[in-house]
């Protein structure tokens, strides 16, 4: 089973590129799972209705979000109607939606969990119980297990892979929108990697144009954050998922623009 999780899908210009070739995507790479991380897809934040509905037409499979869950006020219709869009399961219990998404494909049941790192984010419960919680749950309910964690730090996101190797079948990292190097599979098992990377608009800083951005961190000042323009780079991994050990095989990275599919 050959699974994509795509980076952080930001505004306009990332969403429209997923439309037009996630297609051609997983046909080139043999795809038979896509997971991608979707707050950031309205301009700038959050997901609406609409957007979500049109992943999901476009081979989208499961959307996980983060930080910016709230960020459109759309949010309750998305996560009450939509269940192939999963929230961060430490969020407060009152939150709509779910943290967790489970499919049966036939030959193979997934589960896609979505969690919250607590360094330099807004207070929430702890991923690491909220994670535990969700896996008894699904313990008879699932073949292959993926977490999608949301998180700021390196080291919050290699404590809580750590923590659920051999539990997890896949845990991989979104938020920072820089995609890292250091995809490899753990000592029991758990395939990882620090940060997917950002579909997005390369010439800019996490794809707000870079000139707002260069001078807030010079002026101190605060500034209306816009979108870019430029060429979308595409940011993902494909994972290898063997059925018959019950084994992650291998992590390949990608990161093309529209011209390299």
């Amino acid at each position: 089973m050959r699974i994509l999780a795509v980076g952080d899908i930001v505004a306009a210009d990332g969403r429209e590129f997923v439309y037009n070739n996630l297609g051609r995507i997983k046909r080139k790479y043999n795809i038979d799972y896509c997971i991608a991380n979707g707050e950031n897809t309205a301009n700038t934040n959050g997901i609406t209705v609409d957007i979500a509905n049109s992943l999901i037409n476009s081979g989208v499979d499961v959307i996980t979000l983060g930080n910016h869950t709230f960020s459109n006020k759309e949010y309750k219709a998305v996560l009450d109607d939509i269940p192939r869009v999963v929230r961060p399961a430490n969020l407060p219990p009152e939150t709509e939606g779910m943290g967790y998404f489970v499919e049966d494909l036939g030959n193979v049941r997934i589960a896609v969990i979505n969690a919250i790192g607590r360094i330099h984010m807004d207070p929430v419960d702890c991923p690491f119980r909220a994670t535990e919680k969700i896996l008894r749950e699904i313990e008879n309910e699932a073949d292959v297990i993926v977490v999608d964690f949301h998180a700021e730090t390196t080291s919050e996101k290699l404590a809580f892979a750590n923590y659920f190797d051999g539990k997890a079948d896949i845990v991989f990292g979104t938020h920072t929108h820089v995609q890292t190097a250091d995809n490899h599979i753990l000592p029991n098992g758990t395939a990882y990697i620090t940060d997917l990377g950002m579909t997005g608009v390369r010439d800019s800083v996490l794809g707000v144009k870079k000139e707002i951005i260069m001078d807030l961190f010079y002026t101190r000042k605060k500034f209306r954050f816009e979108k870019a323009e430029g060429e979308v780079w595409f940011s993902g991994v494909v994972f290898d998922f063997d059925e018959k050990t019950g084994k992650t095989t291998s992590i390949e990275r990608l990161y093309f623009p529209a011209s390299g599919i």
